[in-house]
């Protein structure tokens, strides 16, 4: 799939994947204790949508461009909320040139007492993402192959929190590899969140990933996942996905409420379409 992420940083992708993220962590916090969010595909943290590479592509503008204009009511605008205040947060004055990554939309969000371990293997990316989070003593960026942290760093020492994969999909079959790491890191922490992003655009590949988590063994994942569009025969990413496995029992309902408002607002044409599927029990 080539995902560079500067190309695509904000689009409709990111508002969905980011979306859930915030919602997870939001539920995190309803405890006292600490947690910890570990990022495997950290990226560089910050995007600038001013940038030659954002825009090229301007997919942002049909993702958190879209958003921030969007009319919402007061239910959906309350989920929404710690997404749209980390973006916000992140731009002075009018309009959105900034959009945070998944490491810097988590650390908006993390109390005095959580922790972030934020992870990326590209050299120049690690040295960036080390830069946006300098002298910050809860945010921990390690230059690593992410794949690898799903054993070295889990479970983590606080023995709650989540893991949140984002990986590039420049790999074959890394949709494979995804279930093999994912049965793997789930025996050493079988209570941890885990997140896993995945682009909907080979459909047979996503059905049989599907099939493939449903045989694993893993108890209690969803699957979450928003479509522009029907699927054509044109290669184009038609949608995004999410795999959340032991997702947090409110999680369900908020993206009942979530969802048809992301697809009407980032659908192509009044297309988008969503679906909620539970892939194995508790």
């Amino acid at each position: 799939m080539n995902y560079r992420h500067a190309y695509h940083a904000g689009n409709f992708a990111d508002v969905v994947k980011h979306a859930i993220l915030a919602r997870i962590v939001e539920y995190l916090k309803r405890k006292d204790k600490a947690f910890r969010v570990i990022d495997t595909h950290a990226g560089i943290g910050l995007y600038d949508l001013s940038s030659e590479e954002a825009q090229k592509t301007g997919e942002w503008r049909d993702g958190i461009g879209r958003l921030v204009e969007a009319s919402l009511n007061e239910k959906t605008s309350k989920l929404l909320n710690p997404l749209l205040e980390a973006v916000h947060k992140e731009n002075q004055g009018a309009g959105i040139l900034h959009y945070p990554g998944s490491p810097r939309l988590v650390r908006h969000l993390l109390r005095k007492q959580d922790r972030l371990t934020a992870i990326e293997l590209h050299p120049q990316d690690a040295a960036r993402l080390k830069d946006v989070f300098a002298g910050d003593f809860q945010t921990r960026v390690i230059e690593l192959d992410g794949w690898l942290a799903l054993g070295a760093h889990l479970p983590p020492k606080e023995k709650r929190g989540m893991v949140l994969i984002d990986p590039p999909f420049e790999e074959e079959d890394e949709f494979g590899r995804i279930v093999t790491k994912l049965e793997k890191a789930h025996r050493r922490w079988p209570g941890g969140i885990y997140a896993v992003w995945y682009p909907i655009k080979n459909h047979d590949a996503v059905q049989a990933f599907r099939i493939r988590l449903t045989e694993s063994g893993i108890a209690d994942v969803i699957d979450i996942r928003l479509e522009l569009r029907p699927p054509s025969d044109e290669p184009r990413l038609d949608g995004t996905g999410m795999i959340v496995i032991n997702p947090p029992f409110v999680l369900r309902e908020e993206m009942e409420t979530l969802l048809p408002a992301l697809a009407d607002i980032l659908g192509e044409e009044g297309k988008g379409r969503w679906a909620l599927e539970r892939l194995t029990t508790e």
